[in-house]
């Protein structure tokens, strides 16, 4: 009994030593869980924007206009006849391509079979001369006919050849005049008018519908001769509308006439940035613009807020918004003088530029942002809707 107690002594030993490391390295193994820290998520500073493009010099002048739409047509037939379906309203949206009105078939049908006829004619006689011609070109070959009787089967064989070529173009034109008694849309958009109604006996080229696409919105007005040399493509301008009270819109001149009409004014374009759906064709506008001045040094108009105080006078930082990389840029910029709370700024800005107008001292160079809702620069009205 003794020699198997003194033989089981060491194996207990040796396993209690097992279990105290096995516990020592568990409880190690917990404690450097605990200290892990979880990964800090840096977060996103959310800024308020401004998009600069108002021009920070000059006098303003408001015009009266009118809303068109961009493109617009007045459509009509290729061919007349009666028109047996008009399968569009005036306010009606359409399609590209969607067939509005249709001019009776039957007539162009006809043609079409008429000039098959004729051309399977003409196929035959074609045929026939090229045979004839064969067969006499032969017999000179051998010295049975005379020369002049070659010619005359090679004129009979040209003949026919110019015949088949007149009859296969007056088959396609055929088929083109009876595709065109389908009077299609060319875009989509809206009918702004209908000429007629149907079964109405029409002519080539009488107005059917008048059609405007949909999206593109311009303002017409008239500047007069004094103040056209102040006037550029690109400028921009604010428009509002007396039938919407609050929703001012930006607009880009597009167009400047080059010849004068009534009372010496030159017609003007200026298109509209995403007009909303309460704004439509053949709405009155006011179009206000800021005239350059000539020998007065020219910038954007910036707002206070978002300007950063620099060592200079005259100058300071603003951070500017790069959509590419969603961080800020921090950019040297030199103004002077101001309109309300937006200074003319002259260097360091351009126009388009997304800039931060609020927490601008809490901002550094390189930082990521995100926008909240973006507004656009309008120093001549109230704030821009529709941006």
């Amino acid at each position: 009994m003794t020699q198997n107690w003194q033989v089981e002594e060491p194996r207990t030993q040796i396993s209690t030593k097992f279990f105290f490391v096995f516990v020592l390295a568990a409880a190690l193994l917990v404690s450097g869980c605990e200290e892990e820290q979880p990964d800090v998520v840096p977060q996103i500073r959310a800024i308020k924007s401004y998009t600069v493009t108002e021009v920070g010099s000059g006098q303003a002048r408001k015009f009266s206009g009118q809303v068109y739409a961009t493109d617009s047509a007045t459509l009509s037939f290729h061919v007349g006849g009666k028109v047996i379906e008009m399968r569009a309203k005036q306010g009606d949206r359409v399609e590209k391509d969607q067939v509005l009105a249709v001019v009776d078939k039957q007539p162009y049908d006809l043609d079409v079979q008429s000039a098959e006829a004729e051309l399977q004619k003409a196929r035959a006689n074609l045929t026939r001369a090229r045979q004839d011609f064969e067969r006499q070109e032969t017999l000179y070959k051998k010295g049975w006919v005379a020369k002049k009787r070659l010619e005359g089967v090679l004129t009979q064989l040209e003949s026919a050849k110019s015949q088949l070529d007149f009859m296969t173009s007056k088959l396609n034109l055929a088929k083109r005049d009876l595709r065109l008694t389908e009077l299609r849309a060319p875009y989509l958009g809206s009918i702004s008018r209908k000429h007629i109604d149907a079964f109405t006996e029409v002519r080539t080229g009488q107005p059917i519908y008048d059609i405007e696409a949909s999206g593109a919105l311009e303002v017409r007005f008239d500047i007069p001769e004094t103040i056209i040399s102040r006037i550029s493509l690109g400028m921009l301008t604010t428009i509002k509308f007396p039938t919407s009270k609050g929703t001012i819109l930006r607009a880009r001149i597009t167009e400047i006439g080059s010849t004068a009409g009534t009372a010496n004014a030159y017609p003007v374009k200026a298109s509209l940035n995403d007009p909303p759906n309460t704004i439509r064709s053949g709405m009155t506008a006011e179009a206000t613009i800021l005239l350059k001045e000539e020998g007065v040094e020219s910038g954007l108009l910036v707002p206070l807020a978002a300007i950063a105080p620099a060592d200079l006078p005259g100058q300071g930082y603003a951070f500017i918004y790069d959509p590419a990389t969603q961080t800020v840029k921090k950019r040297l910029v030199k103004g002077k003088g101001a309109i309300d709370n937006f200074v003319n700024v002259y260097e360091g800005i351009k126009a388009g530029d997304v800039v931060a107008v609020a927490g601008v001292t809490f901002l550094t160079d390189g930082q990521k942002v995100r926008l909240m809702k973006k507004r656009t620069s309008n120093a001549l009205g109230a704030p821009v809707a529709g941006q």
